[in-house]
């Protein structure tokens, strides 16, 4: 039975995560304000720099808010879209952070900061030692969230699938989902490994920091593309969840990381200018890749958690409620509960 009431590590980890975003969306709402802490004030001062800063400081507060939902009973009311959309882009950001900034220190210790530019290097190790703390204990809190709200779709095997009227689309867009996950890690990792060509202009700035986070974003979408298709072909008696995490993570970071840097791109600004050569080839790919793989793991999900709800001892579903959906009612709780919200 679906769990309602948060339990004691979900709630810790949203607490965590709530903490370590105060410092980040402090420093955004100084900077919005015009004061420079730990910036030139030249660049505080720019439109296109004030227009970002709204758009992340956006970003984590959506995040708290999310968080602050999986410490709360009405959490588990929310719209499903309303949880996962977010979580997806959030996590697939985050994830890519986790993993290289630490790795980063570790490989090059103080160089990892730059040696001049407008953002004082404190304000760095602020931002991303925050980021780092906040991914962690957002995809724990998510995760758990996940397992309380949404058990029986986590829990299936892999080869549990629904024969749907879609899973022929399905098939289809996984297939290719994987060949150009194959083209953009291949390229990521051939730049991680040393190869220079599609890089002019950026190949002399290239440091074994840069090395790692092509390394990452390259074996996470291949992995992203394997998982997808293996879900959608319903390969091996493997949980759901576990390569349901490789699939979601790879393809919200390739969503998250391709469209973040079109953004800057395009607004250019201190901040930005247009990648050079192959590099905004692959971040457009990226995007579009990682969002097609979304738009099929959410037919994907709705549909095993369609499967779920109807088979969870042979309750049936009220017209009015739909998989994923998590509306509900205190009137009907109790068949609500079985699994499919």
């Amino acid at each position: 039975m679906t769990r309602t009431k948060p339990s004691i590590g979900r709630v810790t980890a949203a607490i965590v995560t709530i903490a370590a975003m105060l410092p980040y969306l402090t420093l955004k709402i100084l900077w919005m304000a015009g004061n420079p802490l730990g910036l030139d004030p030249a660049f505080v001062d720019d439109p296109t720099v004030v227009a970002l800063n709204a758009m992340t400081f956006g970003m984590d507060a959506v995040g708290l808010v999310m968080a602050l939902a999986f410490t709360m009973r009405w959490g588990m009311r929310l719209p499903a879209w309303l949880v996962l959309l977010p979580l997806w882009v959030g996590t697939g950001l985050l994830s890519v952070i986790v993993v290289t900034a630490p790795l980063g220190v570790l490989v090059e210790g103080a160089d990892v900061l730059p040696d001049a530019g407008p953002i004082q290097p404190w304000v760095i190790m602020v931002v991303y030692s925050g980021f780092v703390v906040q991914g962690v204990g957002l995809m724990v809190s998510f995760a758990l969230y996940a397992r309380d709200r949404w058990p029986h779709v986590l829990t299936a095997p892999v080869a549990d699938r629904p024969l749907t009227s879609t899973l022929p689309f399905q098939a289809v867009v996984a297939r290719g989902a994987l060949l150009f996950t194959l083209l953009i890690g291949g390229i990521r990792l051939a730049w991680a490994f040393g190869v220079s060509a599609g890089l002019p202009g950026v190949a002399d700035d290239y440091s074994p920091s840069s090395a790692l986070l092509d390394g990452f974003k390259g074996l996470l979408a291949i992995g992203a593309g394997a998982a997808l298709l293996a879900m959608v072909a319903g390969a091996g008696r493997a949980p759901f969840w576990k390569p349901l995490v490789v699939a979601w993570l790879g393809s919200g970071a390739m969503f998250g990381w391709g469209l973040y840097a079109m953004i800057v791109t395009v607004t250019g600004g201190p901040l930005g200018g247009n990648s050079p050569g192959l590099v905004g080839v692959v971040q457009l790919f990226e995007t579009l890749t990682g969002l097609v793989m979304g738009m099929c793991g959410a037919f994907l999900l709705a549909e095993r958690s369609r499967r779920a709800a109807g088979g969870s001892g042979g309750r049936h579903v009220q017209a009015a409620e739909h998989a994923l959906e998590g509306e509900d009612r205190e009137g009907d709780r109790a068949p609500a509960d079985h699994g499919h919200r």
